[in-house]
This record gives C-alpha cells, sequence and structure tokens, in this order.
C-alpha cells in the first residue's frame, strides 16, 4: 500500500470516528434539530468520499477491501453536488449502520 493510500485511509478513520464522537448519544429528531451537527456531518462525509476516490486512484485493490465504497463515493457527490436533495433520514441511516462497518473496513486494512 502507498503512503499515499495509508494517509487518506487514516484520514477516513479519523473522520468517521469524528461523526460519531459528534452524535454520540443522539436521536434522529437530536440530530434533525442540530444544524451544526448536520452540516458537520455532512462535510466530514464528503471528506470520507474524496479520500475514497483518491485511494480508488492510487491504489485500487486497496479499495476492494472496502465493502461499500462505491456508495460512499456515489453519495459524496450528491453531498457536493445536489446539496438541496440530502435527506436527514439517510444521513442519520448511514451514520448508525454504514459508519461502522466502514470503520471496521479500514481498521482491517490499516
Amino acid at each position: 500500500m502507498s503512503p499515499e493510500s495509508k494517509e487518506n485511509l487514516l484520514d477516513i478513520l479519523n473522520r468517521a470516528e469524528e461523526i460519531q464522537r459528534f452524535t454520540k448519544g443522539y436521536t434522529f429528531s437530536d440530530y434533525q434539530n442540530d444544524s451544526k451537527t448536520r452540516l458537520a456531518v455532512e462535510r466530514l462525509l464528503e471528506i470520507i468520499g474524496e479520500a475514497l476516490n483518491r485511494v480508488k486512484k492510487s491504489d485500487p485493490t486497496t479499495l476492494d477491501l472496502i465493502e461499500d465504497y462505491r456508495s460512499i463515493i456515489s453519495f459524496r457527490n450528491i453531498l457536493a453536488h445536489a446539496y438541496d436533495h440530502i435527506e436527514d433520514k439517510i444521513v442519520w441511516g448511514i451514520i448508525e449502520s454504514d459508519l461502522p462497518k466502514l470503520i471496521r473496513d479500514i481498521q482491517k486494512i490499516s
């Protein structure tokens, strides 16, 4: 694995853990009513998607070890380009279900 890929994977892990810290103890309603947290989470998800995209370009075999990387990169594009169509319920589902899987995948690789 290239040093650049390692750096990107560490960044993904750090950003994912940051989202978990920001939303720890939150309910979906808490999340919906906290615009700062929503905006921060959306930005961090964009960063995660961009970092995965960079790994895709520099080290595609490593990326294959991350289960849902295609969906994550696609969601990053939605966040960046179709921000006015983001549904809180979808983001919340990502926080609850997909983020823990991503963290596990990154920890296995690192």
